[in-house]
This record gives C-alpha cells, structure tokens and sequence, in this order.
C-alpha cells in the first residue's frame, strides 16, 4: 500500500485549469452576444466545479457591496436615459476599487459590447453577479477568489485635494462620477439585488 501511495505521489499531475476546457466557447458566446442577459444567460451552460462553497445563501440580505457607493438606480428603475434594467446603478469615487462581495468563481472577465470591462463571478453554482462598468478587471476566467480580494477597478480621475475640500464643502456629491452597474441573476433570471445585499442607501 505505501509503495502504491508512492507512486500516486510521485506519478500525479496538477490539476486542469477550470477554465481551459471552455475558454474557447466563451469567446466565441462574447463575440455573438447582443446583450448583457443574453451573455448571462449563456454562461449557465458551463459547469462550475469550482464553486463548492453553499454558505452565500445563508448570507442573504447580509451581503456587502463589491466597492462603497451610492444607489443611483434600484431594480427595474428607469435610468436618466428612461431606461429600466433588472440591477443597481450605484455612483463610485474614481479609481476606487471593485472586490468580490464573497468567495466565487470568476465565470468572465474582460470587454463585453458597449458595457466597458465586465466581470462576472458565481460565488454558488446558479448564482451569478454581474459588475459592469470597470475600466479594469482583476483575475483569470475559471481562477478563485476570496471575498474581499480585488476583481476590478473604477476608472475616472482622483481630484486633486483642494477639489475635494470644495467638493465636501458643497454636498455636490462630484467625487462620485464614476457607475458601477451590478446584477443577480438566479438560474435563468434576473433577481433584485436587495435580497442579497445588506441595505444601503
């Protein structure tokens, strides 16, 4: 037996990287998406193996938003362009950092039709969530993440300190330019964030 344990040791290869197998389909899903659901939608076909961790359910309504902000845009609310989409819109700081609100899986990250860079994690298999927005992503398609490790960043330019102090003085809100827009989706729909997110403004 230990000889046989041996030679399993010694014999085995690392793992296959998760997202290899499918990297190919998911570039070729990015190239035919006409919208973000569809692509969403699409993404439910792979498997994640790699998203074992159950416990994002048991923190329902407790979950913490990827990067501090303010909501500009609630579930299915029309936008300033009329517009209703099934997520948030929250106003972010230039340059502030996006992380992952929980361990998941990354299922995307990169460039998606006019929606900058997108990052899209599953923190359980038939959850997914949708940051939007980002002027850079962090993290490999099919890699790991823990929460609270960084998965993007917000683009804009920081104010110099003068201009934040006139900023601060006049309750304008303008060191908050930058939109990050996030989306749960559940199986094969969208559902509103704020059964997962702890309240916010």
């Amino acid at each position: 037996a230990r000889t046989a344990l041996s030679r399993a040791i010694s014999d085995r290869a690392p793992p296959p990287d998760p997202g290899a197998t499918d990297t190919a389909a998911k570039a070729a899903l990015v190239a035919s998406a006409d919208t973000l659901q569809g692509f969403a939608d699409s993404l439910t076909g792979f498997a994640s193996e790699e998203s074992a961790d159950d416990s994002f359910s048991s923190r329902k309504g407790q979950v913490p938003l990827p990067v501090a902000g303010t909501r500009l845009e609630s579930f299915n609310e029309p936008g300033a362009d009329g517009i209703a989409r099934p997520g948030w819109t929250l106003a972010t700081a230039p340059q502030a950092l996006v992380s992952a609100p929980h361990g998941a899986s990354i299922r995307y990250a990169g460039p998606l039709l006019d929606l900058g860079q997108v990052v899209i994690l599953e923190p359980e298999p038939g959850v997914l969530l949708v940051l939007s927005g980002l002027a850079e992503v962090y993290g490999a398609q099919g890699s790991l993440v823990e929460a609270g490790e960084p998965v993007g960043l917000m683009g804009g330019i920081i104010a110099g300190a003068d201009e934040i102090l006139i900023e601060s003085a006049d309750g304008t809100g303008q060191d908050r330019s930058e939109t990050l827009y996030i989306e749960v989706r559940q199986g094969q729909g969208p559902v509103d964030p704020a059964e997962w997110f702890a309240p916010t403004q």
